[in-house]
């Protein structure tokens, strides 16, 4: 029995194996559809991809140039904002040069006009010391004839000789109060 079941063994194929003439038939469109893959679809693919690489290519120059282009507006931007901040620099310079100059002037102009109120003041002063010095001798003679009329008892207001003595008198206490004012100094 053991010999009978190695000759039926042997007589029957290997189920792993396909038949040989599977192999052929599976063989011939396997290499007919290797072949039109290696003729038209691979060239077709080849072609996508090198224009894929081509655009990518392009779009990296692209960026590249724009980059460059962004680089030469940014030095450029740059080189105006420089070149404003020295102009606004000369300007605020000017403006302070100008400033100074013009608070010069009304400084100036202030103190001629200072100088010009204080003689204007002076000489006003001046004026109505004069005026009072004229008002006063008038009063303090007139007081002074009355004083002596009511001491003596007699009108001394005609009497041209008492009003020359008054004057007298009041141009002597003047020269005696400038006297000692120069001796004070």
């Amino acid at each position: 029995m053991l010999a009978e079941l190695i000759i039926a063994a042997e007589e029957t194929p290997n189920p792993l194996l396909p038949a040989w003439y599977d192999i052929v038939y599976s063989l011939i469109p396997f290499i007919l559809v290797l072949l039109l893959f290696w003729r038209v679809v691979l060239p077709r693919m080849q072609k996508t991809l090198d224009e894929r690489a081509a655009l990518i290519e392009g779009g990296i120059e692209k960026a590249e140039s724009a980059q460059a282009e962004a680089k030469a507006a940014l030095e450029q931007y740059n080189a105006l904002l420089a070149e404003g901040r020295a102009e606004a620099a000369k300007i605020r310079e000017q403006a302070r040069a100008e400033g100074n100059a013009i608070l010069a002037e009304l400084k100036e102009a202030a103190q001629v006009e200072a100088a010009r109120v204080t003689a204007t003041a002076q000489q006003q002063i001046e004026a109505e010391r004069q005026a009072a010095l004229v008002s006063l001798r008038a009063e303090v003679g007139s007081l002074a004839l009355d004083l002596a009329s009511g001491v003596i008892g007699e009108s001394l207001a005609d009497d041209k000789r008492a009003t020359a003595l008054v004057d007298r008198f009041l141009a002597d206490l003047e020269n005696d109060a400038a006297t000692s004012k120069k001796a004070a100094k």
